[in-house]
């Protein structure tokens, strides 16, 4: 009896090493692969731009990916297969990082290779990946993945003494209370009638006097009224993605420690 039944247990096991998933298997597609196909393809090319500027400056590799799903396996464990199955960072310096979003398990990792570890502490991880909650909440992926690329590339930039040239404009997730500012608007609306009415000249029923008076709070009204992107930081056009200048061109064998933070959204 007791002889079947390890027969049952090692063919379980064995059926479900076969199920699990070869994270070391996947390729990456760039600094940035979305195997999830969450990424909107301007913050794509903008991470692109960005991950080979900071790769160009300071030395540092950085990869961006998403899944959909971790499969039931610990973010922290998938993070490290992929990352030193890739090699992200250069040999020798270990210096790379990896940021991964699984979507469906709404869950995110920021692996730190062993060279940054002293730049990117546990804590300030765990800082980087609560600030892209409120993108990820609204399935802003790429957002949220720009706003932790600029702080992650800022910090390594000021702990190196390096000038990164490229900039990631980032627009801020709006609360469904940002859409109209109703209380702005009506303060507008009162400062506009008090500035006519303290144009006209008394005792005076006419227009013509007093006409370009309102000029002032025309101005004004018109200006707070054109300030149309509430809650958000405007950016402007963006070049498409060229490897041949300055881009992805594999990573370099850096290896991994297990450091770095984990979180959900």
């Amino acid at each position: 009896m007791r002889k079947w039944l390890r027969l049952g247990a090692c063919l379980v096991l064995s059926a479900s090493a076969g199920w699990a998933v070869n994270w070391a298997a996947y390729k990456p597609e760039g600094f940035v692969s979305d195997f999830a196909k969450v990424i909107d393809p301007e913050s794509k090319t903008r991470l692109e731009r960005y991950a080979a500027e900071v790769q160009r400056a300071a030395g540092v590799q950085m990869a961006f990916v998403t899944i959909p799903s971790l499969e039931g396996e610990p973010i922290e464990d998938v993070a490290n297969t992929i990352a030193r199955a890739w090699g992200v960072g250069q040999k020798g310096g270990n210096e790379g990082l990896l940021l991964l979003l699984s979507i469906q398990d709404r869950r995110s990792r920021l692996e730190i290779g062993y060279g940054l570890e002293p730049i990117l502490p546990d804590g300030l991880s765990g800082s980087v990946l609560r600030q892209m909650r409120p993108a990820l909440r609204q399935q802003q992926y790429g957002q949220a993945l720009i706003a932790a690329a600029q702080t992650v590339g800022e910090t390594v930039a000021k702990a190196k003494n390096v000038s990164i040239t490229e900039t990631l404009p980032r627009r801020i997730p709006r609360t469904s209370t940002d859409w109209i500012p109703w209380p702005l608007i009506i303060g507008a609306f009162f400062l506009f009638a008090w500035l006519m009415r303290s144009g006209r000249p008394r005792g005076y029923s006419g227009n013509r006097g007093w006409r370009g008076s309102g000029l002032l709070p025309g101005l004004i009204l018109g200006n707070l009224m054109n300030r149309g992107t509430w809650g958000s930081r405007g950016s402007g056009g963006f070049g498409g993605y060229d490897s041949s200048d300055g881009g992805f061109g594999g990573f370099g064998g850096g290896d991994f420690g297990g450091g770095g933070a984990s979180s959900d959204w």
